[in-house]
């Protein structure tokens, strides 16, 4: 087999090889910004780090009351929170195993992996638990509130003891607080992935993963003590547990959390409220922004005229970019863009305009990060380039100008999957190099530019290798089109699309029409494209796709 170049390491940081552990970098930013804010519910008031390592220390305590072992399981699921955030930090740092598991998931869903991981104690969200079996969860010891932890349900005096205990008051301070030490390889989470292949698998990720992911964040983003952020992605995710709170928390900013991805309008408000100095967003809050608000207003009138004259479009991009930095809160040093493929035709558009965006590259398995770019080094169509302790390598002959998969190695990388070494051994190579099931290609310098999921790739009738994604970016550029879902049937390519409906009504469009406008454009892409990646048939579907919390379409639902 051959391969591409390998890149390691990059940046200014190279000589440095010591790296913190998680645990001590939770205790330094506590110890650093005692008095400052540092997590708040949105329109709440906030907590300090000194309250956060005060709750941090009771939590301890209910533990070790409750005789809860070290590197024993204790699961976390609910709406993101300020009790979330700091459960996940005392269970960590306890010694415990964490079981982040997303609010998405439905119960059936819950109780498998509840019982899956192995969980001894859960913490949860008041408005779950009630929907749930107690009965059907036999290793189970209690049943903690996220809203206010007290015991929703025990089978031990112990657990019902340790939290009638919880708010009593504990000896704590920045002189004397201190965490205790856990090496890198010790087994800080079980993340259940919610995937879009099938069933979910628990990536089993070390304190080291962890603080690999912190260290990069630490360093690369100029975020300090006292600045805000806004935090509206799952916890239970690694994106939004890497990036929007870990890296924050140890920076000594203040996070506000939403609950849950709220509706543009409500987002949008919190921005204009916090104005935070960095902003983390899946590609589809990025693509909506555009599609439903920019587009249509460069695409008539005065700014269409402006944007037809050379010398005048720069008043257009000028105007655009400042309304856009606007409804991000106008104060950020740039946007973050990641979780899934970034539409080539709104990258673009972001490009001209100099807005201040970069798109990362990382999956749950690295916990987490793999490449990055900051805005003012990054590329168009590029996701950035290794971070430091990380190394990539492309399979392929000619790794600059032939797609491979995207093969990883690093101290962010996971230890498997949990109690599955069937589907480990298949995740990693001989040589240890992590299959990311991504096929992409890499420069002399090291920048990436993904192509795919080698798992959607379909082959074409002569053999050619046709990625869903490229035509998909295509068609949800076309008038009413909300998403689409590129799939084969009977060797031939078929394009399912969810119709934007409330674009339709306003045009006086139902149903038969839509698919006629559909059928005319499909014509119009399909001259675009080579003949073997025409597409054959057009299916409206009535509902929006099923999609994971990262909002990635599951595509074998659909298959």
């Amino acid at each position: 087999m051959r391969f591409g170049t390998l890149f390691a390491t990059l940046g200014p940081n190279d000589k440095k090889n010591s790296m913190l552990t998680f645990v001590e970098f939770i205790e330094r930013a506590i110890k650093r910004n005692w008095d400052l804010p540092a997590l708040s519910n949105y329109r709440e008031a906030p907590m300090s780090y000194g309250q956060v390592g005060k709750m941090i220390k009771k939590i301890h305590r209910a533990l070790a009351e409750c005789g809860i072992e070290e590197e024993e399981k204790v699961v976390q699921v609910g709406r993101n929170n300020v009790n979330w955030a700091v459960t996940f930090l005392a269970t960590t740092s306890y010694g415990t195993v964490s079981v982040p598991i997303l609010q998405d998931f439905s119960i059936p869903d819950l109780e498998n992996t509840i019982n899956h991981s192995d969980a001894v104690l859960v913490f949860v969200s008041d408005y779950i638990f009630e929907k749930m079996d107690v009965a059907k969860f036999p290793n189970v010891r209690g049943f903690i509130s996220l809203d206010d932890y007290r015991v929703l349900y025990s089978t031990d005096e112990k657990v019902n003891q340790a939290f009638a205990n919880y708010n009593n008051d504990i000896d704590v301070s920045r002189e004397n607080f201190a965490l205790k030490h856990i090496d890198h390889d010790r087994l800080a989470a079980i993340s259940y992935t919610s995937g879009t292949s099938g069933h979910s698998k628990g990536v089993m990720l070390t304190h080291g993963n962890y603080a690999t992911n912190v260290e990069f964040g630490t360093e690369v983003i100029p975020l300090k003590s006292g600045d805000r952020m806004v935090s509206l992605l799952p916890l239970a995710h690694a994106y939004g547990m890497a990036f929007e709170f870990l890296t924050e928390f140890s920076l000594g900013c203040h996070i506000t959390f939403l609950g849950k991805i709220p509706s543009p309008q409500v987002l949008l408000q919190a921005f204009g409220e916090i104005k935070p100095g960095l902003v983390v967003v899946v590609p589809l809050i990025i693509e909506k922004i555009y599609k439903a608000k920019i587009k249509p207003a460069i695409s008539s009138g005065l700014p269409k005229f402006l944007l037809s004259v050379p010398g005048l479009r720069r008043i257009v991009y000028s105007k655009v970019r400042k309304e856009l930095e606007e409804a991000f809160g106008g104060n950020f040093y740039e946007v973050i863009i990641g979780g899934a493929a970034l539409n080539k035709e709104v990258e673009s558009f972001l490009n001209r305009i100099g807005f201040r965006y970069t798109v990362g590259y990382g999956m749950t398995e690295c916990a987490p990060i793999i490449t990055y770019a900051p805005w003012d080094t990054a590329r168009k169509f590029s996701c950035g380039y290794p971070i430091r302790r990380c190394q990539v390598r492309i399979d392929s002959p000619d790794p600059a100008n032939i797609e491979g998969e995207v093969l990883v190695k690093g101290t962010q990388v996971m230890k498997g999957y949990y109690k599955n070494p069937e589907a480990t051994a298949a995740t990693f190579d001989s040589e240890g190099w992590l299959k990311t099931g991504d096929t992409g290609t890499i420069t002399a310098d090291g920048y990436l530019t993904l192509k795919g999921r080698s798992k959607n790739m379909i082959l074409g009738a002569s053999g050619q290798n046709i990625y869903p994604e490229e035509i998909e970016a295509q068609i949800n550029n076309l008038p009413y089109v909300a998403e689409s879902l590129v799939v084969e049937r009977g060797g031939k390519l078929h394009a399912l699309i969810v119709p934007d409906k409330e674009k339709a009504e306003k045009d006086g469009l139902d149903r038969e029409k839509i698919l006629i406008e559909f059928e005319k454009n499909q014509k119009e892409l399909n001259k675009l494209m080579p003949n073997y990646m025409a597409i054959s048939k057009i299916e409206l579907q009535e509902e929006e796709f099923i999609k994971t919390p990262k909002k990635s379409i599951k595509r074998y639902l659909y298959n």
